[in-house]
Order: structure tokens, then sequence, then C-alpha cells
């Protein structure tokens, strides 16, 4: 995709050194071929390019160069490479790095595994004892590289989703730093966030850890590693699914449930668990959204094409602010809402953009071919207004008390 003018702008201000291809070749140890077959599918556009064909390339390039030949390694065909490349600059450098780290981390851990395998598999056909099971658990690693691409696609995507409230939001507070706010940890020594994600929740917070356990789990491996690596080892981490928590009954001071209940397959299994695993006094954290919640994105996206949906459910329905209360007070004697002041206003196309690409919907598959068109639509929309305001609906439930079961009367 070619850059925008706020692209251009941007990397002429940090970025001094420049390249001809040849260079940049040879700096990222790739053939010049190779450099201009990327230019020529829209995966590497030089950052200038003279009357007489003459390209140069900037300090910016070759780090956009990096993220393809890593996510290469990692196992993305092209055109997976193409829809990542197009949100190269909305993540800051240090979460890229991280994310690019953790998947590495999980591709030697997974070559690894791989090698030994096959290490075990050559000495059992030598001596004549190689069995089919043998030969299943190979498959199965090699069955691994689609659940490891899916790991940073999903790292990635929150990522972007994250980074697009940091930057818009009108309250200064911020999301996090505001439902950090509203635990009361002063009575919590045991607690266990479920769907923890990449761990953004704590990455800013400032609470001494010595004489707690944090617990934070994710049903995904890849997030529970991203985590790890964004936040070091004060906290523990493990993987489980909400409905099937590995811990004896009362084992927690709180539970919180960031922006997750909604994806979960069976909500009331899922809150049994959570009462189960919760001390009598304990307290369940629980953050939803609202069905206004960025309805304008949603719109903006239909104007452009009906077809586009950018999820593939309504998750307020299933949890939401509307919803909530009475969900949760079939579980817990008494449940507060607290909302979340803001909305988000937007100047800038291209953060708006990498949040659209990242959802979900169909978009993907819908746009996939059609991006430079649909950037240009958003930002005639944006420039023609001067700005998007973005409803944002978002907020806290505060769950105590076990609600006893009620016993029918014969």
């Amino acid at each position: 995709m070619k850059k925008t003018k706020e692209e251009k702008n941007r990397s002429s201000s940090h970025a001094t050194a420049s390249y001809t291809s040849g260079q940049l070749a040879k700096k990222a140890g790739v053939s010049v071929r190779t450099v201009r077959y990327y230019d020529q599918i829209g995966l590497l556009h030089p950052s200038q390019t003279a009357s007489n064909g003459y390209r140069t390339y900037t300090d910016d390039d070759f780090l956009i160069l990096q993220k393809i030949t890593i996510f290469k390694y990692l196992g993305f065909s092209l055109n997976e490479i193409a829809l990542m490349i197009h949100t190269r600059d909305t993540l800051t450098m240090e979460s890229s790095l991280d994310m690019q780290i953790a998947s590495l981390e999980q591709k030697i851990n997974q070559l690894q595994s791989l090698k030994e395998s096959l290490i075990t598999a050559k000495a059992m056909v030598k001596e004549n004892t190689l069995d089919w099971q043998s030969v299943q658990k190979l498959s199965d690693l090699r069955a691994q590289e689609e659940k490891l691409r899916e790991h940073y696609r999903s790292a990635n995507h929150l990522s972007i989703r994250i980074h697009l409230h940091e930057m818009f939001s009108q309250n200064p507070q911020g999301w996090f730093t505001w439902l950090l706010g509203h635990i009361d940890f002063r009575n919590i020594n045991r607690l266990l966030e479920i769907g923890c994600g990449d761990g953004a929740l704590w990455q800013k917070c400032s609470l001494d850890l010595r004489h707690r356990d944090i617990y934070l789990s994710d049903r995904s491996k890849g997030m529970v590693d991203f985590a790890r690596q964004r936040l070091g080892e004060d906290y523990s981490y493990l993987v489980l699914d909400a409905a099937n928590i590995p811990f004896k009954p009362e084992s927690f001071d709180a539970v919180v449930a960031n922006h997750m209940l909604f994806y979960v397959h069976s909500l009331p299994d899922a809150l049994r668990e959570i009462q189960r695993v919760l001390k009598t006094d304990g307290v369940f954290y629980a953050s939803t959204y609202g069905s206004a919640h960025m309805q304008e994105i949603s719109a903006l996206a239909q104007d452009y094409d009906p077809a586009i949906r950018l999820s593939d459910q309504k998750l307020s329905e299933r949890f939401g602010l509307e919803n909530g209360t009475s969900i949760l007070e079939e579980y817990f004697q008494d449940v507060k809402l607290y909302r979340y002041p803001d909305t988000l206003v937007i100047d800038d196309p291209q953060p708006l953009l990498d949040y659209i690409m990242s959802c979900h919907g169909n978009q993907s598959e819908i746009l996939s071919c059609r991006l430079e068109d649909f950037a240009q639509f958003v930002c005639e929309r944006i420039h023609k207004a001067g700005k998007l305001v973005i409803t944002k609906d978002a907020g806290l439930f505060v769950a105590k008390g076990r609600q006893e079961k009620k016993v029918k009367k014969p």
C-alpha cells in the first residue's frame, strides 16, 4: 500500500540515512530482486522515487523490511504480511519488537521439540521400533505452525486496538489506570485475572507486588507468553479455560475479567467457576461494553460497503452494560456498575484504518484487494469533517457476596 502523506511526514522527521535498492538489500541480507519484488507487489515502497526511476529507501523502510523477514520466518504468506505491514506505523517500536521476540521464542521452542522428536524417530527406525504414535507426534508438531501465527495475529490486533484508545481518548486517566483504580487492593492478597491478553492492564501498575500473588491467565498460550515477555516474573502465568479453573474453592480474594466474558463459550459455566474460586467475601471485577460502543466506526465501514461486519457477533448482547447486572445477580448478591466517561476524537486516518483491519469480522476478506481505495475513503471522511467523534460505552461491574442457590419448594 502506498505511503500516506502523514506516513511520509513521520518518516522524514526522524529518518536521516538513505539507501539505494542495492544498499538496502545488502543491509538487510536479501537480494536486490527481493527488494524490487516487494516494491512491485506493494509490500515495501521506497520513500522517494525520482523522475528517472531512481529509488531511495530510509531506515524506516529498513525496519519494515526487517518485519517482513520475521513474518516470513514465522510462516505468514505474503498476502497476510501485506495486511500486517499496512499497520506498520501504529504500534510503538518496543511493543512491536516485544511481540516479535515472543513469537520467535515460541518458534525456537517448537523447532527444538521437532528436532528432538526427529532424533527419537531416527533412533527408533534404526532399532526397527518406530510406531505410528511417534509419526503422529511429528505431524502434531508441524500443525503447531498455524497456532503460532494465530497467536501473533491476536496479540498484534489487540495492541492495535488498545493503541487507538491511548492516542485519541479524551479521558486523561486512561482505561487501564481507571480500572485498576476501582480495584480495592487493601484486602487482596491473591488475585486471578482471566483473559489477561498481552498483560496490558498491569504494564503501568505501581502496586507493590512483593506480598501478593497475582495470577495472569488466558486460554491462548501465545498471549500468556506475550504477557510474560512484557511484564517479567513478578506475576504467575498459566493457560486455562474460564469454565475449568484449576484451583481449589475459595482460592482468591478477587477475580478480574477485563472485556472477555462475552467471548467465553459458556458464560454460566464460567461464572460458576469464578464464583467457586472466590472467597466468601471475595470480589469479582468484570468490564464490558454497551451497545453504542464504537458504533460510528462500524457505520463508517458500512458506508463504504454495507456487507462489512466488524464483529461476527454482537458482543454486548452476550454480556454488556445493558444486561450485565441481571446476569451477575444470578451469582452475586451485590452488583454495582461504574461507567467510564470517555469519547474518541480521531483526526488521523492511519490508526483508524489499522483498528478497522484488526477487528474480528469479515473486513479483511472484503477489503484485502481494496485497501488503497478504502484508505482514501476514510481520509476524505476525516478531511471533510476535520475529526471523527466516536462513542465509547464501557464500564466495570463490581460484584460481591456469593449468591446461594435457591432451593425450590416441593
